[in-house]
């Protein structure tokens, strides 16, 4: 019995060293071709510079949707030969065409560089300050920053702790500001009463409580464009950057003055009316926000370990802690104010205190109907993003 034990071992260590040889070997010849198609994708960024080239010289835009959806569908019918999802096929390729975009924009940044206009971000230091620094920097302009932490840095050229540090605005074609919400009414103040001439742009999540700062503008003859990134500061410049414009005046105008700030690629702007844009947020982000929020308070409720929940999750319970946890780790003074300072904060707490009742009663009411009423109306709603 011993001597089949021991032969039965060495033929399962040989066994073993042969899988790991084939292993090798096939892991080799993985290699071999990465190798070769990091060589093709070379060749094809090649190329794609010089369609950006052509492009640049003729005045054409980078991103053409109708061509990128073009290699997107040529993508996913080949998808079956492949022997993978169309999904997973179609995701390849939109990183390859993403690729060639940013080749292109590169290529015209440096084309333009020597043009490039010198902007001031109040701010600068901050998570979204450096967002818009690192922007402006890939359009080909100048960037100096301003930020109470560069008070305690050595001196550097283009920082400054304080703009009384710096003794002419009228250097600069534009002004980013960058600051907290409830900040931001006193240093708009602060620059606007220097009278700057080139373009004020703050870019707050609520606007309505500068009212009394963008008269005082209007009053002292400085523009001001009300801009609202909706995304955060991990965005990458390199997928679809939508920008409201909160328009106080003729919307066409206010749009023309800042897209000069806003030539890329993957820029969306959408103007709204001045008056419109706190309702809008109120439930694009106080909605948002406070269904995430929800979420995980009530989970600190539940008297269940964190481990366990997502030892047995759902898919549906992982999208919504990861959208959970993407809220409730940011600043929450943020998130404070972003619900406080909102004028239309009570109707979007009266909807979903009522769409939670409804659910509730149904429920508790044994009203099967109801329960699919309220559900089917939320689900047409829905199905016509």
């Amino acid at each position: 019995m011993a001597q089949e034990r021991d032969q039965t071992s060495e033929d399962g260590a040989e066994d073993a060293q042969q899988i790991a040889e084939k292993l090798s070997r096939l892991r080799d010849q993985i290699a071999e071709v990465d190798r070769s198609l990091i060589e093709l994708l070379h060749r094809r960024m090649e190329l794609a510079e010089e369609v950006g080239r052509v492009k640049f010289d003729s005045g054409r835009p980078i991103l053409v949707p109708e061509v990128h959806d073009r290699v997107l569908i040529r993508a996913r019918q080949h998808a079956e030969a492949c022997g993978v999802s169309e999904d997973v096929m179609e995701s390849i390729f939109d990183a390859v065409m993403r690729g060639s975009v940013e080749r292109q924009h590169r290529l015209g940044v440096t084309l333009k560089a020597t043009g490039g206009s010198r902007v001031l971000i109040i701010g600068g230091a901050g998570s979204m300050g450096q967002w818009l620094q690192s922007f402006a920097q890939r359009l080909g302009h100048g960037v100096d920053i301003v930020d109470p932490s560069m008070a305690y840095l050595p001196r550097a050229e283009g920082r400054f702790g304080s703009l009384d540090d710096l003794e002419h605005l009228d250097d600069y074609q534009a002004i980013w500001v960058s600051v907290p919400l409830g900040r931001m009414p006193d240093a708009l103040t602060q620059i606007i009463d220097r009278r700057p001439k080139g373009l004020v742009i703050e870019i707050a999540s609520i606007k309505d409580h500068l009212r009394p700062v963008f008269e005082h503008a209007d009053e002292l003859g400085v523009r001001v464009a009300s801009l609202h990134p909706m995304f955060g500061p991990s965005k990458s410049v390199y997928e679809t950057l939508t920008f409201v414009l909160a328009c106080r005046n003729d919307p066409q105008e206010e749009k023309v003055a800042i897209e000069t700030w806003l030539r890329h690629p993957y820029t969306h702007l959408v103007p709204v009316q001045f008056d419109h844009h706190d309702r809008l947020m109120g439930w694009l982000l106080g909605l948002a926000h406070l269904s995430g929020m929800l979420f995980g308070c009530a989970l600190t409720r539940s008297g269940l370990a964190i481990s366990e929940l997502e030892a047995c999750a759902s898919t549906t319970y992982n999208r919504q802690a990861s959208t959970a946890a993407s809220v409730l780790e940011e600043d929450p003074d943020l998130y404070y104010d972003i619900q406080q300072l909102n004028p239309h904060r009570g109707e979007v707490y009266k909807a979903a205190r009522a769409a939670l009742d409804e659910l509730i009663d149904a429920v508790q009411e044994n009203d099967r109907e109801e329960f699919r009423h309220v559900l089917s109306d939320a689900r047409h709603l829905m199905a016509d993003r």
